[in-house]
């Protein structure tokens, strides 16, 4: 099965056990943050990637600089490991890790989650790529693709004990939309998937034949 396939499971198994109120709730949300067409502003193919330098859940400083020294990156933002659909996707990543190193790439996975939150999901779900800690959401921001829960699904998640006062050290109603970038050596975007939908996320294929076709252009 695609991870489509998977995360379409885990979306139809969700909304047979939720409650109405709940999944009312939660797409109001999501109809306000798809008016707000901020994936269509985000940065996307031909931007040059903006630079940053952030905590792994180890507490190791890892800046793009050195990650692209090694090669080109796969760069990953996900809402963190309360969601279900990242917990998927981060896990399909995984199973294609060897296949993005064969390439020469280095995958990384960015959160707003504390390193604390960060490490017990590498531990658990066995990750062989760094998961970085972007408090506030400051790199989100300079990719385009930060934004703030309204009032009414920051208090639904609250109630579903998901605790993102804590897991995001204080800022708890800002996320990341799910979004993945191909960076090629010289620090270049060349493919971008960014969506408003959390449900949906990139396809290791598609970021497989990305990264396949920067070969193509550098042979």
């Amino acid at each position: 099965m695609s991870l489509k396939d998977d995360l379409h499971d885990l979306y139809a198994n969700a909304h047979r056990r939720l409650p109405a109120d709940v999944l009312e709730v939660m797409d109001r949300g999501a109809a306000q943050l798809l008016a707000t067409r901020l994936a269509e502003s985000a940065l996307g193919a031909g931007d040059p990637a903006p630079r940053f330098t952030l905590a792994s859940a180890t507490g190791e400083e890892i800046s793009l600089d050195a990650l692209l020294a090694e090669g080109p990156v796969v760069l990953t933002f996900y809402r963190g490991a309360w969601c279900p659909y990242c917990n998927l996707a981060l896990r399909a990543l995984q199973q294609h890790h060897a296949d993005l190193t064969a390439r020469g790439a280095r995958l990384v996975a960015v959160s707003p989650q504390i390193p604390d939150e960060s490490l017990t999901l590498s531990e658990k779900e066995r990750l062989a790529f760094p998961v970085l800690s972007d408090i506030g959401s400051g790199v989100a921001q300079q990719f385009g693709i930060a934004f703030d829960l309204s009032d009414e699904l920051g208090a639904l998640y609250d109630r579903l004990g998901f605790d993102l006062d804590r897991v995001n050290a204080g800022h708890h109603r800002t996320l990341p939309l799910p979004a993945t970038y191909v960076i090629d050596r010289a620090g270049v975007i060349r493919w971008a998937f960014v969506d408003t939908d959390y449900t949906v996320r990139a396809e290791p294929a598609d970021v497989l034949a990305a990264l396949d076709a920067l070969e193509e252009t550098r042979a």
